[in-house]
């Protein structure tokens, strides 16, 4: 098994004014390894909507929680884990309502809940779900080959 070249963990709690956070360093990280904007819109916006979910769905309103979030830097990719210790929900049934919805229905008109899911699975090239005890979200996006190089900045500098 390959070890990943740099790690960074974070331990946030589970409020939605933390979210801002975890997103800044996510920008960071994909940025010193080449990723290119729009893959780090797309980073930004899957974590998030995973971190939101474990906000508004893992803990009850009685009891605060946290949320462990774990980057783990590879030369051709980045993975991500978001965790928790919350209540766990049944993917299968979460799945098949994804599935079973009328893509004639209008957005509006489409129940809520589940789409954060779906979402993540678009933006990222893989995406795996394990439930037994909390939730756990690992989520891949790999550098395109023709992309800038790890450890190369982004910003053009004029001499």
């Amino acid at each position: 098994m390959v070890q990943p070249l740099n790690s960074v963990e974070m331990k946030i709690p589970a409020k939605p004014e933390f979210v801002g956070i975890v997103r800044l360093t996510v920008s960071g990280i994909a940025n010193r390894l080449g990723f290119h904007f729009e893959a780090i819109e797309d980073l930004k916006i899957a974590i998030s909507e995973a971190i939101t979910n474990t906000v508004q769905h893992a803990y009850r309103k009685d009891h605060e929680g946290e949320v462990l979030v774990n980057f783990s830097m590879y030369e051709d990719r980045l993975e991500t884990v978001v965790a928790d210790c919350g209540e766990s929900f049944d993917i299968t049934k979460k799945k098949t309502v994804m599935n079973t919805a009328n893509p004639k229905e209008m957005i509006r008109n489409l129940r809520e809940g589940g789409f954060g899911l779906h979402l993540i699975e678009a933006l990222m090239d893989k995406v795996d779900i394990q439930n037994d005890s909390g939730v756990i979200v690992t989520m891949t996006k790999f550098l395109p080959k023709n992309e800038v190089g790890r450890n190369d900045d982004q910003i053009s500098t004029s001499p």
